[in-house]
């Protein structure tokens, strides 16, 4: 569907072939993500110690925990870029790039110095064996000398994303993680270098990630890199862009408390409860990963749309999204009912476990449809920076959740706490989805 007209040059159309082309790619990209955490896992596996197992589970956690948490820099980054193509000011997109991978890299360095100091407490509050927490050890202040290349990509992967170009990020993202299990199988079992070997094989893909990410966005801009100081350090843009990422920030960490409370009124349950309640999660972390590919799609056209200021594209990128997202999320709950036993059954041996995953398969499985809504929406919201209202509803679907399961879980049990979540899923698109017209009325009056 063409709904540009020929006599504006910031409108552009919005069709289901361009939301596919920048949700396929980044859908390809994301599924290679986990690969890389099976593989570290398998190849310590050989090692044939059960602690050191359990520390890179535990160092690999731990570090992904202090990621995420810095995640705001992709989406703030996608969201500003997207804005600035749709108002087609080249200076503006290089201008949020280079402000992001400034902030990554003293954000990065902030980690290396801090994180040695914080590992020790960290290590104790996930109540590991002495060995495990030795092993933790070792792998984490290796793994936290990547920081700022990780957070130098998540910069590059959201300034890519900002300008469309999802093949690009899928290819950085499939990189990364092929040349993280070659590294990783080389530096363990080649050179024998345990824990320390999965540690180092991190760090150097995503340096080398960062160098090649820095090198298509040298290619991208060829000679045409410079930004003026005053531009580069204006004021106001700064200080919007800190806001913006900070929204987001704690969005993120309202988020990953809710998951993090999920695990552990799973563990004050049995720890059968517990194993299944985590094995079923990972049902919904891979079928978060395709809702992400719609997501980012809504981000990169929905920011486009809000920097040229044209809302027809902005309604169709509303629309179309959605229903890619509605009908990707139904197909994804099929399959978890209909293959969740056979997955069950090839992820855990243990009976009570693969028993009580069966009990509750029926509510993983609602989550793909259920959260599309939150997703899609979280990426409209992203992409046109409307970062404060992303912030509240989080904190309101957080207190639903706590509600929810408060009241439920003594009458219901874990059936409860699953229902917590499911309702914790759908007050975030419910809320998001009741504030967009007014937030749309504002941004195109």
């Amino acid at each position: 569907m063409d709904i540009a007209p020929a006599d504006n040059k910031r409108a552009f159309s919005v069709t289901h072939r361009l939301v596919l082309e920048i949700a396929v790619p980044m859908t390809l990209g994301l599924i290679t993500v986990p690969l890389a955490g099976i593989v570290d896992m398998a190849v310590i596996g050989q090692l044939g110690s059960a602690a050191l197992m359990g520390g890179i589970a535990i160092g690999s956690s731990l570090f992904d925990i202090v990621a995420s948490s810095f995640n705001f820099l992709r989406m703030g980054t996608t969201g500003l870029t997207a804005q600035a193509l749709g108002a087609d000011d080249t200076v503006s997109q290089r201008a949020v790039a280079y402000r992001a991978l400034v902030i990554a890299l003293l954000l990065g360095l902030l980690t290396i110095i801090i994180g040695p100091l914080v590992t020790p407490w960290a290590l104790t509050a996930m109540g590991g064996s002495e060995a495990v927490n030795e092993a933790a050890k070792t792998y984490l202040l290796i793994r936290l000398f990547a920081m700022p290349f990780t957070l130098g990509n998540f910069a590059i992967f959201g300034w890519l994303f900002g300008l469309g170009k999802s093949r690009q990020g899928m290819t950085l993202l499939i990189l990364q993680n092929s040349i993280n299990i070659i590294l990783t199988i080389w530096f363990v079992l080649g050179l024998d270098l345990g824990v320390s070997g999965a540690a180092y094989g991190s760090v150097a893909a995503e340096a080398m990630m960062t160098l090649i990410g820095l090198g298509m966005m040298a290619h991208h801009l060829r000679a045409d890199w410079r930004v003026p100081l005053p531009r580069l350090f204006h004021r106001e843009a700064f200080v919007r862009f800190l806001a913006v990422n900070s929204d987001i920030f704690i969005r993120s960490m309202v988020m990953l408390f809710t998951f993090t409370l999920f695990t552990a009124l799973s563990a004050r349950q049995t720890d059968n409860i517990l194993a299944a309640n985590e094995l079923l999660m990972k049902f919904f972390i891979f079928g978060g990963f395709f809702l992400d590919g719609i997501a980012t799609a809504a981000e990169q056209l929905g920011g486009r749309a809000i920097g040229a200021r044209y809302r027809p594209a902005f309604e169709q990128t509303v629309r179309l999204t959605l229903r890619w997202g509605l009908g990707l999320g139904l197909g994804l709950s099929l399959i978890m009912l209909l293959l969740g036993p056979a997955i069950i059954d090839a992820l855990t041996t243990a009976p009570e476990v693969r028993a009580l995953s069966r009990v509750y398969l029926i509510w993983v499985a609602m989550t793909p449809l259920i959260a599309t809504i939150a997703f899609q929406l979280d990426g409209i919201y992203v992409g046109a920076t409307w970062s404060s209202t992303m912030r509240n509803v989080s904190i309101l679907a957080t207190s639903v959740f706590f509600v929810v399961q408060y009241l439920a879980m003594p009458f219901l049990g874990n059936h409860g706490l699953w229902l917590g979540l499911i309702c914790f899923l759908a007050a975030r698109g419910i809320c998001l989805g009741l504030m967009l017209p007014r937030r749309m009325a504002r941004a195109f009056a």
